[in-house]
């Protein structure tokens, strides 16, 4: 039981990390868009932009109604990332120690 309950925690913790990396990669991709370095013409830049857009808009957008752009730039991926950061490090531990010890394994 121990192993299965280890290998879950084990995907959320890997999931969250390519939610991580699908934040960064947007924010880049966002700024490249403004600073007119990329254009969406390009149909593989376009359909990646929207695609990573897909994935983060949900986890973002409940912050981007609480938090405004201050001076043009969006915060909320960094307090997103902070966010992140926190559960993967505090919260999935102790709750996979306490599920462990719940069972009776460890």
């Amino acid at each position: 039981m121990a192993a299965i309950i280890g290998f879950i925690f084990f995907v959320i913790d890997a999931v969250l990390g390519l939610l991580v990396l699908a934040i960064i990669v947007s924010a880049i991709l966002s700024w490249l868009f403004a600073f007119d370095v990329i254009n969406h013409r390009n149909r593989f830049v376009n359909q990646l932009s929207s695609a990573l857009e897909a994935l983060v808009a949900p986890v973002l957008s409940p912050l981007r109604a609480f938090i405004p752009p201050l001076g043009g730039i969006d915060l909320t991926p960094i307090i997103v990332l902070i966010l992140i950061h926190g559960v993967r490090v505090y919260l999935l531990p102790a709750s996979k120690a306490a599920l462990l010890t719940l069972v009776g394994a460890y």
